[in-house]
């Protein structure tokens, strides 16, 4: 029972307050070695500015006198031009990327440049993180609507600019085992997913290693169909475990509480505000509001919200019911 005085001024709170027993596919929850994205950077040159590119600096006037001599001009001192812009640029090579296969990619200015807007990137190599080139690009940029974007405009993006020409290896169904790992590490959903896993596939074939990972190894009816098991196990349901956490931003007053937090039997005295959290036993006390419920957190902050309490009050709250023990979650301030 949750009893309080005083109604305070409204505001917003945004929270999440119970986990339910809902079920989310693996998909959802696990990623699969070697089935990630891989980041891609190169250095190129925009050109075609209207007076808005560096206008010098060393490493966009060496750049200008290679490009010349690489189309077969041999100038003898460095270039300068304010229709010139050094720019890095980036890209995400997909997990089974193809030659040929097209791109997104982003432009960004490293120089005093105040504008990229109207400029074309040249031919641009991209390189992964072993150095080798996967893709290249080029083509002329987007900066989205010029009014709106003047803040940005130093940031521009090609879509389709790049070209994929290196493969990764992957002979992905040649595996005799497959790795997974949970985007939020957690033993019981690991256990959970283990247990799923073999229910479905009528075997032992799964293992929890630890709280995030999880090793399959492939059933003998499932060779060479490594694809098609993925799939299946992709679409299995698992209740995922969330664990008890109340997260707060103190600069926008906003609060996200999750998991299955218990409030124990407590008090709370809070400038004008008086609050009181009980068993399901009566008082004869008098109080403006009362919830006649089991007492968790979802029942604290429905009431407190209910009556307008400010931000700053139920961050207090929460932070002294921890401090005394009463709050049995974990409390994160960003």
């Amino acid at each position: 029972m949750i009893k309080m005085t005083k109604i305070l001024p409204l505001f917003l709170l945004l929270t999440s307050l119970s986990s339910f027993a809902n079920t989310s596919r693996l998909k959802d929850l696990v990623s699969i070695k070697g089935v990630r994205e891989n980041p891609l950077i190169g250095y190129g040159l925009v050109i075609g500015l209207n007076g808005t590119g560096d206008g010098g600096g060393e490493i966009t006037n060496t750049s200008l006198k290679k490009m010349f001599q690489t189309l077969g001009l041999n100038p003898q001192k460095e270039v300068t031009s304010k229709n010139v812009a050094a720019v890095i640029v980036t890209a995400k090579l997909p997990a089974f990327g193809r030659l040929g296969q097209k791109l997104d990619v982003t432009v960004s200015s490293i120089g005093d440049a105040s504008s990229l807007a109207g400029g074309t990137l040249l031919v641009t190599p991209l390189k992964g993180g072993d150095g080798q080139i996967y893709a290249l690009a080029n083509g002329p940029l987007s900066i989205g609507g010029l009014e709106k974007g003047k803040k940005m405009a130093t940031t521009g993006r090609i879509p389709e600019g790049g070209s994929i020409e290196k493969e990764l290896e992957l002979s992905f169904n040649d595996k005799r085992a497959i790795r997974m790992a949970l985007h939020n590490p957690d033993f019981t959903t690991a256990a959970r997913v283990e247990r799923t896993i073999n229910q479905e596939l009528g075997g032992k074939y799964a293992t929890a290693a630890d709280a995030t990972t999880i090793d399959v190894i492939i059933p003998s009816f499932y060779e060479k169909k490594v694809v098609e098991l993925i799939a299946n196990i992709e679409n299995f349901k698992v209740v995922a475990d969330v664990a008890a956490k109340i997260v707060i931003n103190e600069r926008t007053g906003t609060l996200v509480a999750g998991g299955d937090i218990v409030l124990k039997k407590s008090a709370v005295s809070h400038g004008d505000l008086v609050v009181e959290i009980k068993g399901s036993e009566g008082s004869g006390n008098k109080f403006v509001h009362m919830v006649e419920q089991s007492t968790t957190i979802n029942d604290l902050v429905k009431a407190l919200n209910a009556l307008g309490t400010k931000p700053e009050d139920l961050i207090s709250i929460f932070q002294a019911l921890k401090q005394n023990g009463s709050l049995l979650a974990e409390i994160e301030l960003i």
